[in-house]
């Protein structure tokens, strides 16, 4: 059998001929790979980094020996240009039995879209870390004491320190001296407190009055994107953000499949933090680059994360989260120095802050959103759904703040998707389809046009149409079951039975065909009945979720619901509550919250009050154990129908209307036949 190939972080996969170069296998499959010399190794765009060991989600066991080793083209690239660590010229390897390939942000031709942007927020600034003028005695023969000492007594006098608390770490000793006397024992310090710290810690030094601007990074470490949002630590403005994949996808997609990775493969945990800081300090280098600072500026950091990040981001492994009682090393906030983390692209004594993790499977990003979001505050009922690969859900209000996470998969990321991909240009990103006629127009990221407005294609044909991303799928999927091609089972329906043409034999089912790029030399993207499945389980975990949660509470209705998260603000209410994806609710009490996590972290960055109140709220709120609970089964079965097999959803029904079509198994006449492609370009 041809050996299989899986590629992150796209999640497209197949078989190719033991021999296949990468980068021809990667064309192959449709995976974004770049290279602009002909596969001649000279341009180094096609780099790539395979993955070795036991990828239990994948089902495959990577050999050291599943790619050919290195030739002299690759050997000649690597004295010339040099080659990061691990990485292999995609032309020039090749595939010799199963291996995943992760494909870097520098190798892909449509870079990812990180939509993770900073929201408008006003914060009340009380930052942890200040600058400090101070005018130090210069040093005496007959009185002897060290500068740091004479520094130390500067602040106790000048700024009420108390000189017990003070720390200061090698990095300032090593500059403390000439920094003195080029200032002529004038200096400005960068002096960090924490809400809970008993010390104070002396960040940076430099000589005089230093007019300058002290910043901090907000990092929301999530499993499938990292986003970073650079922060001025006297006004709280965002200066710039930047956002990068998570190169811990190629180790698995999802968080359990990460954790599987690590129990497989010895050292795999050590492998993963690696990757994981290593992201880190490239996010923070272009995020300084794009707010055009020095690195050394940035003084503190704060990070928000499910659980397993948060653990292997620390160094730990996190084996314990994936078996019950899935045991968390800390739960509480944790403080220390960037360089315990190995982030040496920001100031050499930065201090983090790791906001703290409500349970197992409840993280950090969980409490910056009930940070950034207050239910607890709330007077009416709220769900608050962070949606992503694995989804955490707040419901609370004054009385009550209930919590649980959801494994929905990567699906709502275009993962596991025939034709998905990442958010990138060119990636359809909006549906419509026309009831009557059933034909589909859409949008891709990077222009504001329909596909059947005149200049489309023009203003496309630098992109293409190169797939279809989250937000896309949901759309395409809901405007299916609106328009009849899917009922409420989640069947495609044959031609005959839609009553459309696009409605294409695909086996022993149906597909529906959404756009055919082929004359153009693009992709033929369609949904098919896998893809349908596969949105089916990722909404029914969501919803079951949150079921779990109105039954500890005993109501059947929420007041609102809160959309969070990067992909929950690019879908619409409408297609979510069709498919089924949250509880029934009026849409215009429906709203998306942006990056409510990333809110939370940039929140507690610039309040230590705010950090103080976090670990209050967390201590409060009530953790509903989805795993073990066995009424999340049953409300998951009832939530495969779309919208719902029982519930009513009686708000929707007021906005929507919804047809009724039933599309047995045994189907039409056409089945059974190949997959034709009638259908050309409009």
């Amino acid at each position: 059998m041809d050996p299989l190939v899986i590629f992150t972080p796209s999640g497209k996969r197949g078989r190719v001929p033991a021999g296949t170069s990468v980068l021809a296998a990667a064309r192959r499959l449709g995976v974004d790979l770049d290279s602009v010399c002909g596969g001649r190794g000279i341009c180094g765009r096609c780099q790539i980094t395979p993955g070795y060991g036991e990828f239990p989600k994948h089902g495959v066991t990577v050999a050291p020996e599943a790619l050919c080793g290195r030739n002299a083209v690759e050997d000649r690239y690597e004295r010339v240009r040099s080659l990061d660590q691990g990485r292999r010229l995609g032309c020039q390897a090749t595939v010799e039995s199963n291996v995943v390939i992760d494909v870097p942000p520098d190798s892909q031709v449509h870079k990812q879209v990180i939509r993770k942007a900073a929201a408008a927020r006003d914060i009340k600034m009380d930052p942890a870390t200040r600058l400090c003028f101070v005018e130090v005695q210069e040093p005496d023969m007959h009185e002897p004491s060290g500068d740091l000492e004479r520094l130390k007594d500067a602040l106790v006098q000048q700024w009420g320190v108390d000189k017990d608390t003070l720390r200061a770490g090698l990095p300032v000793l090593r500059k403390l001296q000439p920094m003195l006397r080029k200032g002529e024992w004038a200096v400005t310090v960068a002096l960090h407190r924490g809400h809970a710290d008993a010390h104070e810690h002396i960040l940076e030094i430099w000589p005089g009055f230093w007019e300058g601007r002290l910043y901090g990074l907000a990092i929301d470490l999530g499993s499938t994107t990292i986003a970073a949002h650079l922060c001025d630590l006297r006004s709280g403005e965002v200066i710039a953000s930047s956002g990068i994949m998570n190169p811990q996808i190629r180790f698995g997609e999802d968080l359990m499949s990460r954790v599987s990775y690590s129990m497989m493969n010895p050292g795999g945990d050590a492998e993963m933090t690696s990757a994981v800081r290593e992201a880190i300090n490239r996010l923070a280098k272009e995020t300084a680059a794009t707010g055009d600072i020095d690195p050394v500026q940035i003084v503190e950091l704060v990070f928000v994360c499910n659980p397993v990040m948060h653990h292997l981001l620390l160094g730990i492994d996190p084996i314990e989260l994936g078996q019950a009682p899935f045991a968390l090393a800390a739960s509480d906030s944790l403080s220390m120095d960037a360089r315990e983390l190995d982030l040496s692209a920001v100031n050499p004594s930065a201090r983090t802050f790791v906001l703290p993790c409500v349970a197992g499977h409840v993280g950090a990003d969980a409490a910056a959103v009930a940070l950034s979001e207050e239910p607890g505050k709330s007077d009416d009922l709220v769900l608050i759904v962070d949606v992503g690969t694995n989804a955490e859900i707040l419901l609370g209000d004054r009385n009550r703040v209930l919590a649980c996470s959801s494994p929905t998969g990567p699906a709502f990321e275009g993962a596991q998707i025939s034709s998905g991909q990442r958010a990138a240009p060119g990636a359809i990103e909006r549906v419509q389809i026309d009831p009557l006629s059933k034909t589909p127009r859409f949008k891709v990221i990077g222009c504001d046009l329909w596909s059947t407005d005149d200049g489309f294609e023009e203003a496309v044909a630098t992109t293409g149409v190169t797939g279809i991303c989250g937000s896309g799928i949901i759309e395409a999927v809901a405007e299916m079951r609106m328009s009849g091609i899917v009922d409420a089972s989640g069947l495609i329906g044959s031609s005959d039975q839609t009553g459309s043409d696009r409605s294409l034999p695909d086996g022993r089912t149906h597909s529906y065909l959404l756009h055919d790029g082929t004359l153009d030399g693009g992709p033929y993207i369609t949904v098919t009945q896998a893809d349908i499945r596969a949105i089916q389980l990722a909404k029914s975990a969501l919803y079951a979720g949150a079921r779990l949660l109105l039954d500890e509470l005993g109501t059947d209705t929420v007041d609102r619901v809160i959309l969070a998260g990067a992909f929950g603000a690019h879908i619409s209410p409408k297609h979510a509550m069709v498919l089924g994806m949250i509880p029934d609710c009026p849409l215009d009490r429906v709203t998306s919250a942006g990056n409510a996590a990333g809110t939370g972290a940039r929140i507690a960055l610039c309040n230590r009050a705010a950090r103080s109140e976090i670990e209050d709220t967390v201590r409060r709120i009530h953790k509903v154990e989805t795993a073990v609970e066995p009424r999340f089964q049953e409300h998951f079965v009832a939530a495969n129908a779309l919208p719902h097999a029982s519930a009513p959803f009686a708000e929707l029904r007021k906005v929507v209307d919804l047809p009724d079509p039933s599309f047995n198994a045994g189907g039409s006449a056409e089945r059974g036949r190949r997959r034709r492609r009638p259908i050309r370009k409009e």
